[in-house]
Parts: structure tokens; sequence; C-alpha cells
């Protein structure tokens, strides 16, 4: 458990340490998940390789290992994690790279990752996106500006979701004053957006935990914690598995309080969860998202970010998840970052 102090304290203290510290809390492999639907188990399962950034075998030729990439998504338990499963398979069968995909926590890790050279591509937030770019928003960036990230494309709007059963009695954000509020992994972009939120609609008086959305669910069910946040593509696996077994509440963001929370960070646009997306919950909710985005680092050469790009987005009909919203065409909408001349070349030809 860690309380609003302990929580500055460890962003601050990663801000201190730089991107390293980031890179490191995962590297590569580790990390229970934090954002973009993107909540799991940390660590490697036994279909995404071994590892891919460790130096050469000896039946390995430099050839084969240029063209092997490591891409940081998220946790299991939500949607970064088999949505890169999917580009994985795409981009394997349509050139000639293999894709590490790895677990992590998310966002802020992600970055941190792509700033050392962990990781080659990585799912984020555009709103971490731009707090990294530009130094500022959060104490992890604050006057420590990443400055080789950019970004390939945006993907599918990161629905914030505020999810309780239904025994709790807490119906509105109000009700969340004196709760005990799962906000998504330390450094996590879950984690930034909920406190964000929070603080937005005058909630103050709460006890904070943090961990994966796999684990808050168990909370939920255990009575552990009152509330979680949760961000990403609905639907999120993890509240799926925990509607068929709990009577759920998704709790809205609505009406002043979903305006206050936009006043207060401009990167938050409209957004409604429709009726039936989990059991249960039979009326549509009203709330708020970021953008999910595909990111890479300025040292990927201009041919590989070309024709990783162009083998996601020649072949999203090939995809299975979030297909209503990824394509071509709104692969730059709310992009916050400056783009790689790579994904520049294929957008702009």
């Amino acid at each position: 458990m860690t309380n609003n102090s302990t929580r500055r304290r460890f962003l601050k203290t990663a801000g201190v340490a730089g991107v390293a510290a980031l890179a490191g809390c995962g590297g590569g492999d580790g990390g229970d998940g934090g954002d973009g639907g993107d909540g799991g188990d940390g660590g490697m399962t036994e279909t995404e390789g071994d590892g891919g950034d460790g130096g050469m075998t000896e039946t390995e030729t430099e050839a084969e290992v240029d063209t092997r990439l490591s891409w940081h998504a998220g946790g299991t338990g939500g949607t970064y994690f088999p949505l890169s499963n999917e580009f994985k398979t795409i981009v394997e069968e349509n050139t000639d790279f293999t894709l590490n995909v790895q677990s992590t926590g998310a966002s802020v890790e992600n970055v941190g990752s792509l700033a050392s050279g962990n990781a080659d591509f990585a799912l984020i937030q555009n709103d971490i996106a731009s707090f990294a770019k530009n130094g500022t928003g959060i104490d992890a960036f604050q006057d420590n500006a990443i400055e080789n990230l950019r970004g390939v494309a945006t993907l599918y709007p990161e629905t914030i979701t505020v999810v309780t059963l239904a025994d709790t009695d807490i119906t509105s954000l109000s009700d969340l004053s004196g709760a005990t509020i799962n906000t998504g992994d330390l450094g996590s972009g879950t984690q930034v957006n909920a406190n964000q939120i929070l603080e937005a609609v005058g909630i103050t008086d709460f006890t904070e935990q943090n961990a994966s959305f796999s684990q808050a669910a168990d909370q939920l069910r255990n009575g552990d914690i009152d509330a979680a946040f949760v961000v990403g593509g609905w639907p999120v696996g993890a509240i799926e598995d925990l509607a068929n077994t709990n009577d759920l509440v998704i709790v809205p963001i609505e009406g002043d309080n979903r305006e206050a929370v936009k006043d207060a960070a401009s990167w938050f646009a409209d957004d409604t969860i429709p009726a039936g997306t989990y059991t249960g919950v039979d009326q549509a909710t009203e709330t708020v998202a970021v953008q999910a985005m595909i990111a890479t680092n300025a040292e990927q050469p201009d041919t590989t970010v070309e024709s990783v790009t162009a083998a996601i987005f020649d072949n999203v009909d090939d995809l299975s998840i979030k297909t209503d919203f990824i394509s071509k065409e709104s692969a730059q909408d709310g992009m916050s970052i400056e783009l790689h001349p790579g994904a520049a070349a294929y957008f702009d030809a």
C-alpha cells in the first residue's frame, strides 16, 4: 500500500535517477501492467521469445540480429499485450523482421526503455509521450526531457474505466472520498491519469494502492480495495473476467466532473463505454479517454520504421482487436510528439 506522498517520492526519485531507472523497472521482461488496458502479470510468456536484447549466440549472424526488434507492450491482462502480438504476426508475415513482444509496466516504463535503447518500438499513451518529450507534466520527466522519443502512429482511445463492485455502494466519483483505490502500477500511465482525475474533481482523502489490472480485479473480489482505475480500450480482459463472477459498477465520469477533468488536462476527451460491454452493465457509461500510440526512438533507421509501419497499416484488415479505430487515415489523430522520418515517409506517400 502507498499513500500520495509515497507516490510523489517514487516519481521524483525516478526523475532524478533518469530514464535508465524507468527502463530498469522491467528492462525488457518484467513489470506488471499499467495503462492502455495493459494491466497484467509481467514477465514473458512462452510465446514471446527469449529476450532479444542479450547478444549473439554462436549460430547467429550479424544480419540475423539486425532483423530482430524488441517491442515493449504492457501487462497481459488488457489490450496492449494481445494487440502487440497481432502486430508481431503481421510484421513477421510481411517483412524480414521478427518482433520480440515483451510484457512491461507500460507507458512510463516503455518510454525509459525506448530512451535507453532496450526497446525498438513500444506502445504508450499520447499524454505520457507529450510529458516525456517536453520534460514536463509529471515528476518522472520534469526537466528531464526524452529528446530521442519519436512517434509512429496513434491507434485507438484508451478509455478511463473506474470499476467497483455493487456492494460498495460507490456510484459516483464523489463516493471515492475516503475509499481505498488501486490507481495502477507505480509510475504507469494509469497511475498518472487516476491521480490527475481525482485531483481535478477534488478527491484528496483516499488510500492509494498500486498493482496491475489483473491484481486489482483480485483485490476487488477479496474486498481489499473499494475501486480501481483501468486505462485501456474496452473491453479490458481483466474487467470482463471480473464481470463474469461479480456484480460490477462502472463509475461514470460525467457532467461537471468530466468538464473539470478536461479543463485540468487537455489530452482527455469525451468517451462512452457502450451498454453491454461488460456482463451486467446494461447502460452506457460516460467517461473520458486518452489515446494509445506506437512510439520508437530517433536511433531507429528510417527504413526499419517505414517497413514496420507499412506492414501494420497496409494490413489492418488482419487485426481482430480495436478494428473500428485503427486505420491509416486516423493514425495521426492526436499525435502528440514529433513523427519519426520513417513513419512520415509512409504516411506522406
